[in-house]
């Protein structure tokens, strides 16, 4: 019996329909406005924070974001150039204070004073937590970059009661206990937190406080309606798979990922209004012996993959709960691995997978913030991924819209008929352009495409913005940038544009349409 995987590959890129080309022939690309699938929720520009060094690697929030004692920080204590970077990024939400983290984490320990706060042992590392950076803090911090609020609750070791009185803190106006401490900490108005995650996987072995499905969804649904009695218009996420095949030697196929999905979505369907996915693609690659370049460059076809699964589940447990409540996809954690060329390449094509599927998948964030933003002791660098997040963030705003590819295509252990060019397409009405977005997969060879506009009217002028190296373990550092976006003109005839992607490479090319 083929594997789940194989059985799906062909299937992964919806927009895309691959087919075996001859060298000579240029791959492709058919756009049409009117072809459209969704309009894009800026969600899926997001991030995350958690603090986790545990002596062996650099802290993600103690040092590069929150540092009081460095002369480039500000009166709160954040590095300025942090700040500075992340609202050129747009980052629309940050998923915060964890990750693993959290389900240890009492958020009344990191509250009030300064001073007064307890040093805690995080058992989830075995570290020590000073709780310098708590919920007054984390919320200044994405209002000074324009972000929203995403607070993640302890559903490993908390109480329901102890997420209530979260949100009675955050979000409560003045009169009752935690509110009024609220206002005594120096905040007399509500911060009004609208994204609410019921715990960090739960369903993975490594989690403090590890639940069955069973015993996460009795504990999530009575937090669900105690966080919600609280304040009515908060949105509140499920915590869906984060434990595949290869990530522990504990998965059980046979009460999978798919049956957790299944059985949280049965149970919470019109509690919640959107189930998260956790995946780290490259544990995928635990199966191959020695992978290469291609073996990495295919591993999108996996994110498309579980959007895909995940979206017929709850299709059904609409279905079957008959609720008018919707529930979409919040895939709040997932990485692009590294700061070399293949971290740029790899986070288009998660950014590709969730426009291709903009109707289901409406909050996407990003492990780490730290891994768009490089801050140094000295001073500031932007990574390699900072590039590629940028481009998408500013301007893939608007409606993603359905792509034909025609083009070559490999396979490998994992899965099969992997395009080379991984494409998407964005109208951006606010700023008049159609936005297509290109992935050449090969590390070798560049692909000749040619791009069919079917509608619309064009001004025959446009922009390439560029994202490759000479090799493929290109990196950025704080002395050097070898990764970056190089932009050229584009001009073009009527609605033809013939282009060549150049090997290992993104490239976004930005259309203006007529007034």
């Amino acid at each position: 019996m083929k594997s789940p995987a194989l059985l799906f590959g062909a299937l992964c890129l919806a927009a895309a329909l691959p087919g075996s080309l001859s060298a000579a022939e240029p791959a492709l690309i058919k756009v049409d406005l009117d072809r459209t699938i969704s309009a894009i929720d800026p969600n899926i520009y997001s991030s995350f924070l958690e603090p986790l060094s545990n002596g062996e690697r650099p802290d993600i929030v103690y040092g590069p974001l929150y540092d009081p004692a460095s002369p480039h920080s500000d009166e709160n204590g954040f590095r300025r150039e942090y700040l500075q970077q992340v609202k050129e990024l747009k980052v629309a939400s940050v998923r915060w204070p964890g990750g693993n983290f959290v389900s240890g984490h009492n958020w009344m320990d990191a509250i009030g004073p300064k001073a007064d706060r307890p040093v805690s042992l995080d058992l989830s590392r075995t570290r020590k937590e000073s709780n310098q950076m708590g919920t007054d803090e984390y919320v200044a911090f994405c209002n000074l970059v324009g972000a929203e609020n995403f607070i993640c609750i302890n559903a490993g070791t908390g109480t329901i009661d102890e997420a209530a009185r979260w949100v009675e803190y955050c979000n409560a106006p003045v009169g009752t206990r935690y509110a009024d401490l609220r206002a005594k900490y120096g905040h007399p108005e509500p911060f009004k937190v609208k994204y609410w995650a019921l715990g960090n996987e739960p369903d993975g072995p490594w989690q403090l406080g590890y639940k069955s499905k069973e015993d996460y969804t009795k504990f999530a649904i009575e937090a669900a309606k105690m966080m919600s009695a609280v304040d009515k218009n908060i949105k509140l996420v499920a915590a869906g798979a984060s434990n595949y095949p290869l990530v522990t030697k504990r998965y059980d196929p046979k009460d999978g990922w798919t049956d957790w999905n299944d059985y949280v979505l049965d149970q919470m369907a019109g509690y919640v209004d959107y189930i998260s996915l956790h995946r780290y693609v490259f544990q995928v690659l635990r199966a191959f012996e020695k992978p290469g370049f291609a073996d990495e460059m295919s591993l999108g076809m996996e994110i498309d993959r579980i959007i895909q699964v995940t979206k017929g589940q709850i299709q059904k447990a609409m279905v079957k709960s008959e609720t008018d409540r919707p529930i979409y996809i919040s895939f709040d954690e997932y990485g692009a691995r590294g700061n070399t060329l293949a971290g740029p390449l790899l986070l288009a094509q998660h950014l590709n997978a969730f426009i291709r599927q903009a109707d289901i998948v409406k909050m996407a964030n990003l492990t780490f913030l730290t891994s768009l933003v490089g801050i140094t002791p000295e001073g500031s660098f932007k990574t390699s991924l900072y590039y590629p997040f940028s481009l998408y963030s500013n301007n893939c705003r608007g409606t993603a819209l359905d792509v034909h590819t025609r083009c070559a295509t490999y396979s490998n252990k994992a899965f099969k008929d992997i395009p080379y060019l991984d494409v998407t397409a964005v109208h951006n009405e606010a700023s008049g352009t159609l936005v297509i977005n290109v992935v050449n997969r090969s590390e070798t060879e560049a692909i000749t495409a040619d791009v069919d506009l079917q509608s619309g009217a064009y001004t025959g002028q446009g922009r390439v913005h560029l994202i490759t190296a000479d090799s493929i373990t290109a990196t950025n550092t704080a002395t050097a940038e070898q990764v970056r976006t190089v932009t050229t003109d584009l001009a073009f005839t009527g609605h033809q544009i013939n282009h060549t992607f150049p090997a290992h490479s993104f490239t976004q090319l930005e259309i203006p349409l007529k007034k």
